[in-house]
């Protein structure tokens, strides 16, 4: 099962609409902690609405846990990044895949750049800084998804 994984997320609303993703499409969520906002139950309730129950949610206390976990599952991590040259559409996406999405004012430290085996952009028009990142997890999904189906 693909994998997605929000690196200390910002803004609950973003998380939100992922999760929501997640349920529809039947995929596995990872929330590196420390997270933006308070990511309590309740919290994560009302942002993913009545949907949270049918997504398959971990939370990992910081980035070595997380790391630790993805290792020991022996996943590729493939991270969502403006600083990557390789485009999503160009990467072939594999069934186990962990999809990493940096947080939404800062992305994702230089360890963990360092850390995915694959680090992929999607293309934007020249000037502009990011998409949403619940619009990112949307595209590349819907993109490895397209793949791994295919195959």
């Amino acid at each position: 099962m693909l994998h997605i994984a929000l690196y200390q997320p910002d803004i609950p609303g973003n998380t939100g609409t992922i999760l929501r993703l997640a349920a529809c499409l039947g995929l596995a969520v990872h929330i590196i902690e420390p997270a933006g906002f308070d990511i309590s139950d309740r919290n994560l309730r009302r942002a993913g609405m009545d949907y949270l129950a049918n997504v398959t949610l971990t939370r990992h206390v910081n980035w070595q846990r997380f790391n630790a976990w993805r290792t020991s599952e022996n996943r590729r991590l493939v991270l969502a990044s403006t600083k990557a040259a390789e485009r999503y559409t160009d990467f072939v996406f594999h069934a186990d895949d962990v999809l990493l999405f940096g947080r939404e004012s800062a992305g994702v430290p230089d360890h963990v750049h360092d850390a995915a085996d694959g680090r992929l952009l999607i293309p934007m028009v020249e000037g502009q800084r990011s998409l949403n990142v619940a619009m990112s997890v949307a595209m590349m999904t819907g993109e490895a998804l397209r793949q791994i189906a295919w195959r």
